[in-house]
């Protein structure tokens, strides 16, 4: 390279650099110099600090976009303690702010701190200071809860994770030093031996004993408390709740709220707490008069339930509960930012559709940077990020079916011949997707009134929270005896005309008989029966015959391609169901008999199935073997609806070939049914043709059966399968009438909407 060249360079470089430094020096002098005490009077005026922002939920909706669930303005309560001053200030101040929401019935949230709001004051759960984990090599680890972390840390509490302290060993007393000896000498003094009293054994405080720390530490009390330093120079006894003169109710409700918000303190990335949400005006305004330090009133909102039906499928939204949901929630970060995507005052999807589809329907916070004056007003606010609002959910669900199916139900269980009936429980789904079109459980509640109604529902025998639609688990009874006759029939165990007498009492395996249903209670027989006729008169004979032959390997078989004890696929939460299997007998520590077959084979022994999987055990009966996974998702749409974001496609979970001759054989049994059978008159008033199948199955002697009803529409190109199960109902065929008036009405429903399909259709 020419040296001359270099040299251009080198002091082209060198000027550059001394024009940037020209620059920050000028700039420098200017902050620091020109502007410097306005930049100083501005930072003793002004505090910033960034506050998070939430995001707008996503809506429900059902499959014809009808609003289901909804956000709705409120305004909530915040505190924060950087604003509150020290200890006694801070607790001044939330006292009051108790004392105002008594007065004013308005509900806080002090759930984190596990012990009862009313005296006698107990734990609320089992063990507040710690958790026990089993480790993969079986071992037992204790685990601290965030009371067990603020405990061992303000030393309120020692460790009860730690390990035991070794006893100390045994040493001699100390020999005295020359001096002493010498001292002694002189004095003719004797030294006394030195006793140690051993230590008492330690116990973490009881639930009163902690709440009386708590109010020593956040000095809650009243005129009358002890001082604790002047008992300890009197000897007096301190008492465990120091409040003096204070309500100890009072009390428990002030320490709630300060425990939330030492909780916080810890947290860097959230000072603030959410004391109330949903607030009326009358509170507001008082709270406002009052004018307390670090309490402010914010615009958010709630859930607004458009519906008092689908209670089940819906599900709450409510803060965070559990040390388990804390810790998970509090430590995701999706978006890769460095902070957690959730805080501790967040709410979340709990039940239902609003926890299956929690990432959907929350929203993505903002975050935006506060400048106040000292006195702690806001004078500016920037934007750092936006907040997100949540995806709208639109779910499978018919909301006009849904409110058709949990009024009969309502209605016609008075009806049926028992009187022991309990809950019940009925879904109703599409054939070809498995799309759950509507799953009532009874009784119900609502969701508006969930907290208020809570005592009573929670106390209600019948268990009104129940959803026995999806995690209600019964035996499926003679609805199972389409499964023996598949098996027997692709096994090659039975063909379609195949007949085998009914002899009333099966004696096979000798010792006690087994009895068809007619025989044990009328004497007489079925006579013989094909599998068509079998399943037309529920013979309880044909089938012990068929189970035999095919063996229990087979048809548990059989029962696992229907989806027995397997769960369906649903999002929400479901029972597994049991399928009976010597395994399975043997597992609850009894025997397994080559009779237990016989009842395995007609839906008895310990086989348990929920209503949803019934339902879907006829859509893969109808679809010739192919079962798909039952769904609540429809699809999922941006907030603005503009955009489809997911759009849930039929699930093939498993799927078996049926011979056609095989599947008519069967299907024309159920059909014979309804048109010839026990339950034909509930059926005559339908334009379409019917398929199902009563059950009954004894859950004990002492009371009546429960009662199971399965069927499809139309026979020819089957639509929907409907299941139904009621608690202690007695014979299924009682159910039938229900079946018809919930069919009639979905297709009475369907050709009134094609007609204002078409009346609303544009003329081209």
């Amino acid at each position: 390279m020419d040296i001359k060249q270099f040299h251009r360079r080198v002091w082209a470089l060198v000027a550059l650099l001394a024009v940037v430094v020209s620059s920050l020096g000028v700039t420098l002098y200017d902050i620091q110099v020109n502007d410097g005490e306005e930049y100083y009077r501005q930072s003793q005026t002004k505090i910033s600090e960034y506050e998070t922002v939430e995001a707008g939920r996503g809506q429900l909706l059902d499959r014809n976009g009808r609003v289901l669930v909804s956000d709705s303005p409120v305004y909530q309560v915040r505190l924060d303690t950087r604003r509150m001053g020290d200890t006694e200030e801070k607790t001044r101040i939330i006292l009051q702010l108790v004392q105002v929401a008594m007065e004013n019935g308005v509900e806080w949230d002090d759930s984190k701190l596990p012990i009862s709001k009313e005296a006698p004051f107990t734990f609320t759960t089992e063990n507040p200071y710690f958790t026990t984990e089993t480790q993969e090599d079986g071992t037992q680890v204790r685990k601290l809860t965030i009371l067990g972390k603020i405990g061992v840390d303000r030393r309120w509490i020692k460790d009860p994770t730690a390990d035991p302290e070794e006893e100390p060993e045994e040493t001699a007393p100390e020999e005295p030093d020359f001096w002493e000896k010498l001292q002694n000498f002189f004095t003719g003094t004797t030294p006394e031996p030195v006793v140690t009293e051993p230590e008492k054994p330690y116990t973490l405080p009881t639930a009163e004993e902690l709440l009386g720390i708590l109010c020593e530490y956040f000095e809650v009390k009243g005129n009358g408390a002890v001082d604790p330093k002047e008992a300890e120079e009197s000897g007096a006894e301190v008492p465990v709740l120091n409040i003096g003169d204070m309500d100890p109710n009072m009390a428990r409700a002030a320490v709630g709220v300060l425990y939330e918000l030492e909780i916080r303190a810890r947290n860097f990335y959230q000072v603030a707490y959410t004391f109330a949400r949903g607030v009326d005006i009358d509170f507001i305004s008082r709270v406002k008069e009052l004018g307390l330090s670090g309490v402010s009133v914010e615009a958010t909102t709630v859930r607004q339930y458009h519906t008092t039906y689908a209670a089940h499928l819906l599900g709450r939204v409510t803060p965070m509960q559990s040390q388990e949901e804390i810790d998970y929630y509090t430590s995701l970060d999706l978006d890769g930012d460095g902070k957690p995507d959730y805080e501790m005052d967040d709410t979340i999807g709990r039940e239902g559709a609003e926890e299956a589809f929690e990432s959907y329907l929350r929203g993505t916070p903002g975050t935006r940077v506060l400048e106040r004056n000292t006195n702690g007003k806001i004078v500016s606010s920037t934007w750092l990020k936006e907040p997100s609002p949540g995806d709208n959910v639109i779910l499978t669900l018919d909301l006009d079916l849904q409110m058709a199916v949990e009024d009969i139900l309502a209605e016609s269980l008075g009806n049926l011949a028992s009187s022991e009936t309990e809950g019940a429980a009925c879904v109703v789904m599409d054939i070809d997707s498995a799309e759950v079109l509507a799953a009532a459980s009874y009784p119900t509640y609502n969701l508006s009134t969930y907290s208020q109604d809570f005592q009573e529902n929670s106390t209600n025998p019948l268990r009104p929270f129940n959803n026995r639609a999806f995690k209600g688990a019964y035996p499926p009874g003679s609805t199972f005896k389409m499964v023996t006759a598949i098996g027997g029939l692709e096994e090659g165990v039975i063909t379609p005309s195949t007949q085998i007498r009914d002899m009333g009492a099966y004696t096979y395996y000798g010792g006690t008989p087994q009895k068809c249903w007619i025989y044990r209670q009328t004497g007489r027989t079925h006579g013989l029966e094909n599998v068509s006729d079998a399943i037309e008169d529920s013979c309880n004979y044909f089938f012990f015959e068929v189970g035999r032959l095919l063996g229990i390997d087979r048809l548990d078989d059989y029962a696992a391609r229907f989806g027995f004890g397997e769960k369906s696929g649903l999002e929400l939460d479901e029972s597994t169901g049991v399928m009976a299997s010597p395994a399975f007998t043997e597992s609850m520590g009894e025997t397994w008999y080559p009779g237990s077959t016989l009842s395995a084979a007609i839906g008895q022994e310990s086989t348990q199935v929920s209503p949803v999987q019934l339902a879907n055990y006829i859509c893969t009966l109808c679809n010739g073997g192919v079962r798909n996974a039952a769904h609540l998702l429809k699809n999922v749409k941006s907030s603005d609806f503009s955009r489809v974001i997911y759009t849930q496609e039929p699930e093939v979970l498993n799927s078996f070939e049926i011979k056609p001759q095989n599947l008519d054989a069967v299907k024309r049994g159920m059909l014979r049914l309804t048109t010839k059978g026990s339950v034909a008159k509930y059926f005559k008033k339908l334009d379409v043709q019917v398929g199902a199948k009563t059950g009954s199955a004894q859950i004990s002697s002492k009371t009546e059966s429960n009662s199971i009803f399965v069927c499809f529409a139309p026979y020819d190109d089957p639509e929907i399968a409907i299941s139904i199960v009621v608690e202690h109902g007695g014979s299924g065929s009682g159910l039938g009438a229900m079946a018809a008036d919930i069919l009639d009405y979905y297709f009475t429903s369907k050709e009134n909407r094609e007609e204002l399909l078409q009346e609303n259709s544009m003329v081209r």
